[in-house]
């Protein structure tokens, strides 16, 4: 499972979404709010609850969550549809009104279209002193979704195979990284790194080293107006790394034969050293650990092998953003399950995720990059309908697998070219669609 079907889902939330716009009949250009309750005694309604958390559903978790709710709303009746292809399914729904009374913000719906979809939670100016991620659901000053946690990129690890390995502290650049996972491969039985390419999604993930490169909150707004491509920007910093992982013989050896499911126990049992997901596995690859009886506080997580000003940096951004139906006949119930499941639920807790509410601690299982003074930012997402659009009109596909699947078999000899070769071309075909676009 991806980011988007365990919690997550590619920073890295929003920058992970998909580019088409929805442009079926369920919309209304009627705006409506969905107010917070004041009593939860008077709430009533049964409301349907979208997900794309098969599992939870499927192992009761999510009818736990909802008896609790229920304690604090007795009259509101919670169900749950799980969706497999939850996008896909979800878009064909949204041709008409019935997509339930709670859903997760798909990527296909234009972030203009939001007020034609959804019921406003409420004003940004208002909503922002309390949570975090409002800029990215936030359409004429409203804001229309909240994700129940926060994501981070970085390095899902085996601590003790780093540590056999000799590294006892995280590297802070591309070529320290390198020495790292080749003393790694030197020292230790295992591989030093997996691209997970047969699964496809993970690469995707290598987008989100945006904005951890030079800590910069307006990485996007480079996106829409530059070269992501060009010299020391971070996408090319990003890219260049994984190339010269697979290129220098530090990845599995037939990238084809990957399998994701497996590579949890294998990173958890020391067969693996490191991948590249984000916060969101750290507890995937701990049950992983827990299930073949080795010591689940191996799994160690660390930034991106860069800093400024001698610091860390990594991005924060939101999962799913969930929402109310503007059809729903229970706005009521469902902004009540939206802000309960959002502020005491648990569930940031239960999937060791970074906490939505402002003034919650970091989990502990991220207490090292307290320890270190990792410097957290939220990037500035003013232009990220527009980032989108580019990357539509580009055909690159900054979220989609295919062209770094591209990037490693150039780097493993198969295909033909330089790296920068390649590099520039996708930043020739990004500069000529933002010219395309405009402003």
């Amino acid at each position: 499972m991806n980011r988007r079907t365990t919690a997550l889902a590619t920073a890295l939330g929003a920058a992970a979404l998909l580019l088409a716009g929805c442009t079926g009949t369920g919309g209304t250009t009627k705006a409506e709010d969905a107010k917070a309750p004041t009593d939860p005694a008077t709430v009533s309604g049964t409301i349907t609850v979208l997900t794309q958390r098969t599992d939870l559903v499927a192992d009761g978790t999510m009818d736990r969550y909802a008896a609790a709710f229920n304690r604090t709303y007795p009259k509101v009746k919670v169900k749950f549809q799980a969706l497999t292809n939850y996008e896909s399914e979800v878009k064909i729904r949204m041709n008409t009104d019935n997509y339930g009374d709670v859903l997760l913000i798909p990527g296909v719906v234009k972030k203009s279209d939001y007020p034609k979809f959804f019921a406003s939670l409420g004003t940004r100016a208002e909503r922002s002193k309390k949570y975090r991620f409002t800029d990215f659901t936030t359409v004429d000053g409203k804001v229309y979704g909240q994700s129940p946690i926060g994501v981070m990129p970085g390095f899902v690890y085996n601590k003790r195979v780093w540590k056999q390995a000799g590294v006892g502290q995280w590297p802070t650049t591309p070529a320290e990284f390198l020495a790292d996972l080749k003393a790694i491969k030197q020292k230790t039985g295992a591989i030093p790194y997996y691209t997970n390419f047969a699964a496809q999604w993970p690469l995707t993930s290598w987008t989100f080293v945006n904005g951890s490169v030079h800590c910069d909150t307006g990485a996007t707004t480079k996106l829409a107006d530059g070269n992501p491509w060009a010299q020391g920007a971070d996408l090319r910093v990003g890219d260049t790394l994984l190339y010269d992982i697979v290129h220098q013989g530090l990845a599995e050896k037939d990238p084809t034969t990957t399998n994701w499911e497996a590579s949890k126990g294998q990173l958890a049992q020391g067969k693996i050293a490191t991948q590249w997901l984000g916060t969101w596995a750290i507890i995937q690859f701990q049950d992983a650990a827990k299930k073949a009886g080795v010591n689940p506080d191996d799994i160690g997580f660390m930034p991106f092998p860069t800093q400024v000003g001698g610091k860390f940096c990594a991005v924060v951004g939101p999962d799913y953003n969930q929402a109310v139906n503007i059809h729903s006949k229970h706005k009521e119930a469902a902004r009540a399950w939206i802000d309960w499941f959002t502020d005491n639920s648990g569930y940031d807790k239960d999937n060791l995720a970074i906490s939505p509410l402002k003034n919650a601690p970091l989990p502990v299982v991220l207490k090292p990059y307290e320890d270190a003074g990792v410097k957290l930012i939220e990037l500035d997402d003013t232009d990220g309908a527009k980032v989108k659009l580019i990357d539509s009109e580009s055909e690159v596909g900054i979220n989609t697998p295919d062209y770094r699947q591209k990037l490693v078999d150039l780097a493993r000899g198969v295909g033909s070219g330089s790296l920068d070769d390649f590099l520039t071309g996708l930043g020739t075909k990004w500069t000529e669609a933002e010219k395309r676009v405009g402003s």
